[in-house]
């Protein structure tokens, strides 16, 4: 096995850890989704949204922001929801969760997607992924592309495709301690 290959597996394994008990605001699922652009076109037929230009999605603790958006909602009214930046801006996510007041996910990408339905966060292009309390920093992830599953409490962190050995490293993780209490079920 060549070096870059088990550098990059290492770094995903690292990087795939289970964090604290607390999941995303269950109340976001009945909210209405508010959403603002400079272009929206909407297709109630077929539930498809698409927004050009200075895009804001709103849905409960939910906020999403980018250039350009394309949101898909299935006859359950799950969205499926995929953001891009634009050059000069990234897409971001931001998300309450349950349990502490004050705890978010935040990140930004130059793509982000979202499926309401599996409550998986996929950030890509020169991502980043913080778990906020009260506003300080309780982990960090930066790479290519991560996932974050909200179900499974997992992150994972994953190269480009075409990734050189040169390249590393590919993943960065800081990650808080977890108190004992947190890891126990």
């Amino acid at each position: 096995m060549s070096l870059f290959r088990s550098r990059t597996i290492a770094t995903v394994l690292l990087v795939n850890v289970f964090i604290s008990s607390s999941h995303a605001e269950k109340a976001d699922q009945d909210k209405p989704i508010i959403l603002e652009a400079e272009k929206v076109s909407v297709n109630d037929v077929q539930q498809v949204y698409e927004l050009d230009g200075e895009v804001l999605l709103i849905k409960g603790s939910i906020l999403i922001t980018g250039e350009k958006a394309n949101i898909k909602v299935d006859p359950e009214g799950f969205e499926y929801i995929d953001m891009q930046g634009n050059p000069k801006a990234s897409a971001s996510f931001r998300q309450r969760r349950e349990g502490p007041a004050n705890e978010f996910m935040q990140g930004l990408g130059k793509a982000v997607t979202y499926n309401a339905k599996t409550e998986l966060l996929t950030l890509t292009g020169d991502a980043n992924l913080k778990r906020l309390l009260n506003m300080q920093m309780l982990d960090q992830l930066r790479g290519w592309k991560i996932d974050y599953d909200d179900v499974k409490q997992r992150y994972q962190v994953s190269p480009p495709t075409n990734a050189k050995a040169e390249d590393l490293p590919q993943a960065r993780a800081i990650l808080s301690p977890r108190r004992k209490a947190t890891l126990e079920k």
